[in-house]
Order: structure tokens, then C-alpha cells, then sequence
């Protein structure tokens, strides 16, 4: 599940920018996108573990985000 999550993001940013909507909505969508993909998973453990990993929030995500590009 989490191999798809960079695809989701991707889908949603292109969506967003044809689209007109901000950056943030892109990632509530992608997020919402990512949660229901975990929901889909059989094992209890795995659908976990795929949660924890959708529920970051915008905020922390461009902060993550833009710590990474001044790693580059």
C-alpha cells in the first residue's frame, strides 16, 4: 500500500492544478484516497500500519517537505 502513496500524490497534484485547487486540497484528496486503499486491505495489521501513514497532516507535510529540499 505505501508504494502507491507517491502515485496518489502525483494524480492528485496534476488533478489539482488542471483543476484550480490549492496545493492543501490536493493532499486532503490524495489523503482521503490513500485511507480508503488502507481500508481495502484484508489484514488488520497492514490496514494499521497503512493508517498511521495517511494521517499526516498538511502542515506537517510541507515541513517535511521543505526540510527535504534544503537537504538537496
Amino acid at each position: 500500500m505505501q508504494a502507491r502513496w507517491p502515485v496518489v500524490l502525483a494524480t492528485a497534484a496534476v488533478l489539482a492544478t488542471a483543476s484550480g485547487c490549492s496545493w492543501q486540497q490536493a493532499y486532503l484528496a490524495a489523503q482521503g484516497w490513500q485511507r480508503n486503499a488502507c481500508y481495502r486491505a484484508i489484514d488488520e495489521i497492514a490496514r494499521e500500519r497503512c493508517l498511521s501513514g495517511s494521517g499526516m497532516s498538511y502542515e506537517d507535510y510541507r515541513r517535511q517537505a521543505d526540510a527535504g529540499k534544503g537537504a538537496l
